[in-house]
């Protein structure tokens, strides 16, 4: 076993540059599933930092029913491979099957939380600048509609004010707690 300071300086630079990438392609993957504004200046960045990678995956991986294969392969290899460096500083040891249920779980708890933090940004920007119109903004509510709309439909405005944003969060979170942890947790079984 190694400095253990040293070896938590090496993990958190392995979740921090893997975990940025990876939101990146998530974030990319979503907008492109929601049929957002890639003429966006957001937009724009995603697609330049992504497209180093994605571009070979997608000669390779086509998409199937407006799904970007690519890029879910592309998360779950950079997820894998970023699971087993960081498994490298600790005494587990990593199998397959371990790896694979982990990162599941890892990427399905990052977008639950993707879905989370754009959605409080999403309330608080509308109580700072209601109709504001900012390139992130509308990103935002195109990435949000999915999810908002059918709550919106089950929980009416009541007095004007949307309580549908509650309802989603409350759902979210529920997943991580029912669906996520479970995963994860075979996963780490799995590693002994």
């Amino acid at each position: 076993m190694g400095n253990p300071y040293i070896d938590n300086a090496g993990s958190f630079l392995v979740y921090t540059f893997f975990g940025l990438y990876i939101l990146a392609v998530m974030l990319r993957f979503l907008l492109q599933w929601v049929k957002a504004d890639f003429y966006n200046p957001v937009s724009q960045f995603l697609v330049k930092v992504t497209a180093p990678t994605l571009r070979p995956l997608r000669r390779v991986i086509p998409g199937y029913g407006g799904v970007d294969l690519a890029a879910i392969v592309l998360m779950l290899g950079l997820k894998l491979v970023e699971w087993w460096l960081i498994l490298q500083f600790r005494p587990e040891s990593p199998t397959l099957g371990g790896l694979f249920f982990i990162s599941v779980g890892d990427l399905l708890r990052l977008l639950l939380n993707v879905f989370l933090v754009s959605i409080l940004v999403q309330v608080v920007l509308s109580w700072l600048s209601p109709g504001g119109h900012n390139p992130a903004t509308n990103l935002l509510y195109r990435l949000n509609e999915p999810l908002l709309g059918p709550a919106r439909r089950l929980l009416p405005p009541i007095s004007g004010l949307d309580l549908s944003p509650i309802l989603v969060i409350v759902l979210l979170q529920l997943l991580k707690l029912l669906l996520v942890a479970p995963i994860e947790d075979f996963g780490k079984n799995l590693l002994g």
